[in-house]
């Protein structure tokens, strides 16, 4: 299996506090096909599901299925324009299948779908893990105080860590990757995908692509990497705030851990970011007693025992990979391929992201 390279989060306002909403009309599909397909694979369920649609996702597009006594998770591919070998289905599903015997917090898949005569594509459906979602705004009657909030942030980088110990081929995952000279191909990668998606009112991107190229470290590992860690794919027991879940594997690979890391941290605002980061923000990471993003660089390293370098090109990496992911799903809205209004102006986080990644490059003095 090879990667596939897709869309994760956009830079955006916060989702809202539910996380579901009713089904979007560009995002519906035939409910009763996929009832019908379901029960024939799936014992056990009864009557005619209730759909709504999970608010916070803007690559593949997530459902809630509930039936009396199940919940299930139904993953589909957007319209529109996609990054070659982008949203496959059946990659991610054999990932989840593959991986969750070694790291327990994958939810259960069920059932694939390859039949286009179903809903017109790939699908998959998964068990629901219960639980909580931290998204931009904490859930009402919860509150961090900074103890907690430090744990919280400290079991974000350890279980990331517990992920990248992962035995690959142990766990049947050999071929998920394309083993050394994965930092290489992301740069090479991440740039060409962003001028192939770059519409007019966006940068050139020209002079952090060229210091990506020139400052490339080689490869400090290889393992199991989810390229898209965030607080919002991580569940949590609502009590004990432990992980009982991790979501959203699209984008699992054989990778750097480093830059793995990197890409994650260009999701982490922090109490002193400028306001336009704030205004962005998508999870928690701002309240008092969250580790910043140095100390979660610091803690990551502990644990691994991964080499000290230069972090200069791992933070301008991420953030420049996350300018070209909102590029991509910028590009769909510009080209009307969706209408959905939270993409309307990410064509300004991309010109604010370009700034950050200078700002970077400038304070490395290179």
């Amino acid at each position: 299996m090879s990667r596939s390279p897709a869309s994760p989060e956009p830079p955006g306002p916060p989702a809202s506090r539910s996380g579901r909403r009713a089904v979007r009309a560009e995002d519906a599909f035939d409910v009763a096909r996929v009832d019908a397909w379901l029960k024939e694979r799936l014992d056990g369920l009864t009557g005619t599901p209730e759909v709504t649609q999970f608010s916070g996702g803007a690559s593949n597009l997530t459902y809630l299925l509930r039936y009396p006594g199940a919940e299930l998770v139904l993953r589909r591919p957007p319209a529109g324009r996609k990054a070659s070998s982008a949203h496959d289905m059946a990659r991610e599903y054999r990932v989840q299948e593959r991986l969750r015997p070694v790291f327990p917090y994958v939810p259960a898949v069920r059932a694939l779908c390859r039949d286009p005569e179903v809903i017109g594509g790939d699908f998959y459906v998964m068990d629901r893990v219960p639980g909580l979602i931290l998204r931009g705004r904490l859930p009402e009657g919860l509150t961090l105080d900074r103890a907690r909030a430090r744990r919280l942030s400290e079991t974000f980088v350890d279980t990331l860590a517990d992920l990248h110990r992962v035995d690959a081929r142990a766990a049947g995952l050999g071929d998920l990757g394309r083993g050394t000279g994965y930092v290489r191909r992301q740069v090479e990668g991440w740039t060409r995908r962003y001028a192939q998606a770059r519409t007019w009112n966006t940068p050139r991107f020209g002079r952090v692509t060229s210091w990506l190229a020139d400052n490339r470290p080689d490869d400090v590992a290889t393992c199991v990497i989810h390229n898209d860690w965030r607080l919002d794919n991580i569940v949590l027991g609502p009590g004990d705030l432990r992980v009982t879940g991790v979501l959203d594997w699209e984008m699992a690979t054989l990778g750097d851990p480093l830059m793995d890391l990197g890409s994650a941290l260009a999701y982490w605002v922090q109490a002193d970011d400028d306001r336009m980061a704030r205004a962005t923000r998508r999870q928690p990471s701002h309240l008092p007693g969250m580790l910043t993003r140095a100390e979660i660089v610091e803690r990551y390293r502990e644990r691994t025992g991964l080499p000290a370098g230069d972090w200069t090109f791992y933070e301008v990496f991420g953030l420049f990979r996350l300018a070209a992911i909102a590029q991509q799903i910028y590009y769909r809205y510009h080209h009307g391929q969706t209408r959905n209004p939270a993409f309307r102006n990410l064509w300004l986080a991309v010109h604010y992201l370009d700034r950050r990644c200078r700002r970077a490059i400038a304070r490395a003095g290179r």
